[in-house]
């Protein structure tokens, strides 16, 4: 190892140590690295960070991240949380199918966990309480499944990996994450309808009663949440279509929920200056994110770690089946201890020419690094999704850590079948490009 990564490994985890905001301690840990060897190395790191943050589909986050805080006080999560009840209330557990189906159209619209965390477990949670299921559980429930919505799409995260590789369609990865996302929710509801089974009678109850008389309450709720659903529909045919891009979709998507939100009135012009002021921090954040992890992944593409990296785990082994469990390995620990959007700007540049070199698509490549990181954010010690549900949940980390278990162990499956079966990923966008052919899309 050279002078210069040790320098940024120690500089980067002392000031993690002390609590200094990761995007200050990578660009900080980068810019002492670099003065090791460059003159003017402050003027080059600014370079680097501007660089990093003038892609125009990065202009998607901000639209993104408005739109999903509207949707969030437009009360469309209500009209979702009714319709999820209608759809799976009547199964053996069904609260808990409710809060996971919720949690995933909730995120999924949004495109933020941490927002279905806090909006879907702010009901839910309380819910499930009064009906007797345990409260860490319920808890349990939430952060988990609100992951989900970071691969269905629209994603923020995805765009971020779009730009962290250079040369992958947003569209292609919008469409790959839907079968991914829809496996680990039907991991989490598999963990829920066991804890329904082993309750007892108290949960496990079958109400044949809900489901005969439930099939006038799905339509009533389906066209009260269609709105809201309506979302994915124009956002991703759109993209698909032709008719905008990424980046415009995300405008689209801030205009139709704004729309939507004073249609609904949950939403008024005196609510607007929060709104927008909220967004613009969130939107800070990412995107100081975003530049410094750009710098650091220049200062280490300099320094040859992806290749040195690529030859290492090559050298371990020449069967790709065993390169992708290291790799999710190394992921699963990092997702631990770091955030998901620095992660992927940081990792995705070491770990692609591997993917490359053993034939994996990077598009399947960006679709079970997402799912992986995922993980991370219900684990300690950094776990923003966990953290929220516990705030939310009013419960500590400690008390919820044994009734998250299983759901880890149902997302580590979930992550096995994505990593394993390329088709989970790579199908959809196959058959999208073949129905564009056919029609001259």
């Amino acid at each position: 190892m050279t002078e210069v990564l040790i320098i940024l490994l120690i500089s980067f985890t002392a000031m993690l140590l002390i609590n200094v905001p990761i995007a200050i301690a990578i660009g900080m840990a980068t810019l002492l690295s670099i003065l090791t060897f460059v003159d003017g190395a402050c003027s080059l790191v600014a370079n680097k960070m501007a660089n990093g943050v003038s892609s125009t589909s990065l202009l998607a986050i901000p639209f993104f991240i408005l739109s999903g805080i509207l949707m969030g006080n437009g009360g469309i999560a209500h009209r979702l949380i009714r319709f999820a009840t209608a759809l799976v209330s009547w199964f053996p557990g069904g609260l808990a199918f409710v809060n996971t189906l919720t949690c995933m159209l909730f995120g999924a619209l949004s495109g933020s966990a941490a927002a279905a965390v806090s909006s879907i477990g702010g009901f839910m949670i309380p819910e499930m309480n009064k009906k007797g299921y345990p409260k860490e559980f319920n808890i349990a429930v939430t952060v988990t499944a609100a992951t989900t919505g970071l691969l269905i799409p629209p994603s923020n995260i995805m765009i971020v990996y779009a730009v962290a590789a250079g040369d992958v369609n947003i569209g292609a990865l919008f469409i790959a994450g839907i079968l991914p996302g829809v496996v680990i929710g039907l991991c989490i509801m598999a963990v829920c309808l066991i804890f329904a089974v082993k309750s007892g009678r108290k949960f496990a109850k079958f109400s044949f009663e809900g489901f005969a008389k439930g099939f006038t309450e799905v339509l009533v709720s389906f066209f009260g949440a269609l709105p809201g659903l309506l979302l994915i529909v124009i956002v991703i045919g759109g993209i698909l279509g032709g008719f905008f891009t990424a980046t415009e979709a995300s405008g689209v998507a801030v205009a139709y929920t704004l729309i939507l939100g004073f249609i609904y009135r949950e939403v008024k012009v005196s609510h607007m200056p929060d709104i927008l002021l909220q967004s613009a921090k969130i939107t800070a954040v990412a995107m100081l994110l975003i530049a410094s992890c750009s710098a650091m992944s220049w200062l280490l593409t300099i320094q040859n770690v992806p290749q040195t990296i690529s030859e290492t785990l090559i050298g371990i082994s020449d069967k790709p089946w065993v390169i992708l469990m290291i790799i999710n390995v190394l992921l699963l620990v990092v997702g631990t201890f770091m955030d998901m959007t620095p992660a992927v700007l940081i990792f995705t540049p070491i770990f692609l020419p591997v993917m490359e070199d053993i034939g994996i698509d990077p598009i399947h490549f960006g679709i079970f690094m997402i799912a992986n990181l995922c993980i991370g954010l219900c684990t300690p010690p950094v776990g923003s999704c966990l953290f929220i549900g516990c705030s939310v949940g009013k419960s500590s980390i400690s008390k919820v850590t044994k009734p998250m278990i299983p759901f880890f162990i149902a997302m580590i499956v979930a992550l096995g079948l994505i990593t394993y079966i390329p088709q989970l990923s790579l199908w959809l966008p196959k058959l999208v490009d073949e129905i564009r052919m056919m029609f001259k899309i």
